[in-house]
């Protein structure tokens, strides 16, 4: 007899994201099963081997009953044909495997605002046509259609595209070795929108509540801080923390701004609603 892999929430793609996703949902006293590439055992969950990309390694998921899904994977390369296969094909053979699960009530797509390829000085939201510029967005978006149609398809599961702006945060600190070298500060200002690390697994820990709870969720956010600013801006402030030079502000031109209206509608309460509040936090625990 097959058996049974009951749990509350799968996570498949367990990297920084979706480790620290899971983290938050143990603390919750909820049950966790994580699928990644690569073989890991520091964690205090199950992890089962598999690629997204190779349909046969998916077998032990067609034995989960998972409550909710949490699609959070990452390109190996920048290309076309590995963002079609990872995001794409990849959220297909996993949707495949858990085809006969009878308990799953939500999926979540972690996808990203590349697929607004627009440059503008207007405050972009859910309800503004996303028109990728490069494959990148492209492909994404083509994720989030598979995604949808699938949810209506099974009429059983909804889903939400999970559209996070620039992940920063432990580990991810490249805006801080940038401000401190003007060569390596870039020869035009541009906005940009970010989201801290934690601000992002606790929103979807959030939302898996929300799903729990029995509330219902939108098919979209897009997931930022509360303050859109130009890429000067940012390494001034960080630059002048850490007493190094700086170059002459331009104005902002090209680039988007993001709004988390929608977001912060749900009732989540950002712990870093700026750049300032969450690099503070880097620079402080820097060794």
């Amino acid at each position: 007899m097959t058996k049974t892999l009951a749990t509350d929430v799968l996570i498949v793609g367990c990297g920084d994201l979706g480790l620290e996703v899971a983290r938050r949902l143990i603390a919750n006293n909820l049950k966790v099963l994580g699928l990644r590439r690569q073989t890991i055992h520091n964690e205090n969950f199950p992890i089962i081997t598999g690629d997204v990309t190779q349909p046969e390694t998916l077998k032990l998921l067609t034995q989960t009953q998972a409550k909710c899904l949490v699609y959070c994977v990452a390109a190996n390369e920048q290309s076309d044909e590995n963002y079609q296969q990872i995001y794409v094909q990849g959220l297909k053979n996993t949707l495949a495997a858990l085809a006969d699960n009878t308990q799953l009530q939500h999926v979540f797509f972690v996808s990203s605002t590349r697929m607004y390829g627009q440059v503008t000085d207007a405050l972009l939201s859910e309800e503004d046509i996303a028109h990728p510029s490069d494959f990148g967005g492209v492909r994404l978006l083509e994720a989030e259609q598979v995604l949808h149609q699938a949810a209506l398809d099974s009429k059983q599961w909804r889903s939400t595209a999970l559209r996070l702006t620039g992940i920063y945060g432990p580990g991810r600190t490249r805006m801080i070795s940038m401000a401190q070298d003007l060569n390596r500060w870039p020869v035009a200002n541009t906005w940009t929108n970010r989201i801290h690390r934690d601000d992002a697994a606790a929103f979807i820990v959030f939302l898996i509540g929300q799903v729990l709870a029995k509330k219902q969720l939108e098919d979209c956010y897009i997931v930022t801080d509360s303050c859109p600013v130009s890429m000067f801006e940012v390494l001034t402030w960080i630059a002048q923390q850490l007493g190094f030079a700086v170059k002459e502000m331009q104005a902002a031109q090209g680039g988007k701004r993001m709004s988390n209206q929608r977001m912060l509608a749900t009732g989540f309460e950002l712990h870093y609603p700026d750049y300032k509040k969450g690099y503070q936090a880097l620079i402080a625990n820097r060794t």
